[in-house]
């Protein structure tokens, strides 16, 4: 089951309650999945029973129950557990079909992967002002508006309904791909930085981080069809199916990039909050893990010791406790990134979620092929499915920003 199946799973349970006279409330139109928070448990939670208990007129535990009865018949769903004030934690049948299937899908549908209808037939008019930057933001909304099924004008003059802090020098200097993302990268109401360090072909430049781990893609499935095999989806062979450290748990990922130069670590992507999760400062017991910014990730450098501390690809999880793939939620989140960006015209979420994308894959690369004398088997197989379906997610949200994504690099 894939994420999107589920969420569409617990919209039925929404329903089907509400047809069976349980909950007297209009059902939403979507709902948000999430990793669980701290202590929280399963494979996804949502906070669907505290959005419906204020419209239902019952108390959010209650309406968890009547949804948890309704979800534990679903296909696929192996337990449900509330949580704190009414979180639901669901535990699915088969992780690995979980992945699988995301997988899967995101392999049939290519760079278009996300693409929906939440602005299907809407014309969006978007006013900027004659500025390099709005302009730059304006063509990125206008692309992105279109993967949601709607169509953007871009109009000058007043009033103004776009109008991002403009760039403080003329970027063209940096070509024409540095110089979008620097433009696009920052939130609208943040001074972008129009430096040289948008060139660096470094772990410190988050565009180079993007670009590579898509050029790493390429190069590998190059060198597969060398040895004599294609990705096909299916169980990565990890013990731990690749376990995700506490700052992981709470944001994408936070990891190395193996430059040819160096192996410090990547400063981790920011990723995008969702707009129907619970206050992330002050979380309840259970409550769906907001993706925030990791915090410094193992391997980075500290100026007290000038060293490197060793950084770990697939860092082990606590005794008995199974982790999804690092690029799981990242992937599955890939919709909603794109919708939310589409409608609130802010490509900046797109520009840090390709990053958190990025950062989670990084660590998966070296392990795709076989090594000295190992045979290709399913598990290389799997890696190279998995590799290949973030590759097409960079490439599609490079596309869309308007900046190449390299075969080689």
């Amino acid at each position: 089951m894939t994420p999107a199946e589920l969420s569409r799973t617990v919209l039925d349970a929404v329903r089907r309650a509400v047809d069976a006279g349980e909950l007297d409330v209009a059902p939403p139109e979507r709902v948000t999945l999430t990793e669980p928070g701290p202590g929280g448990c399963g494979d996804f939670a949502t906070n669907v029973a505290l959005r419906l208990a204020r419209p239902a007129a019952q108390p959010p535990l209650r309406v968890a129950e009547i949804l948890r009865a309704r979800l534990l018949d679903a296909e696929g769903v192996r337990d449900v557990v509330v949580t704190g004030p009414g979180f639901l934690n669901i535990s699915l049948r088969a992780r690995d079909d979980l992945l699988t299937g995301l997988v899967r899908e995101i392999r049939a549908r290519g760079t278009e992967y996300g693409y929906g209808d939440a602005l299907a037939g809407q014309t969006v008019v978007l006013r900027v002002p004659y500025e390099v930057r709005a302009e730059v933001v304006a063509d990125a909304v206008a692309r992105i508006v279109a993967t949601q099924g709607g169509r953007a004008e871009i109009e000058h003059g007043e009033p103004v309904t776009l109008r991002p802090v403009p760039a403080p020098e003329d970027p063209a200097p940096l070509g024409p791909d540095a110089a979008r993302w620097a433009l696009l990268h920052p939130a609208p109401h943040d001074r972008p930085r129009i430096t040289a360090d948008h060139l660096v072909q470094r772990e410190i430049n988050p565009l180079f981080r993007i670009r590579y781990a898509h050029a790493r893609v390429r190069a590998l499935v190059r060198n597969a069809h060398d040895l004599g095999f294609t990705g096909e989806p299916g169980e990565l062979g990890f013990a731990d199916h690749a376990g995700t450290s506490d700052a992981e748990e709470r944001g994408y990922a936070g990891t190395a990039v193996p430059t040819p130069e160096a192996h410090p670590a990547s400063a981790p992507g920011t990723a995008d909050p969702g707009p129907e999760s619970p206050s992330a400062s002050h979380p309840a017991p259970g409550a769906p893990a907001e993706p925030h910014p990791a915090p410094e990730p193992p391997g980075a450098s500290h100026p007290a010791s000038g060293a490197p501390a060793p950084a770990e690809a697939h860092p082990p999880s606590a005794p008995g406790v199974t982790r999804p793939h690092p690029l799981q939620t990242p992937l599955a989140d890939h919709p909603r990134i794109l919708r939310t960006a589409a409608t609130t015209h802010a490509p900046d979420r797109l520009a840090r979620h390709l990053l958190a994308v990025a950062d989670a894959l990084l660590p998966l690369l070296p392990e795709v092929l076989p090594v000295g004398e190992e045979k290709p088997g399913a598990a290389h197989r799997a890696r190279l499915a998995l590799a290949e379906a973030a590759g097409a997610v960079l490439a599609g949200g490079l596309s869309l920003l308007g900046i190449d994504a390299p075969e080689h690099l």
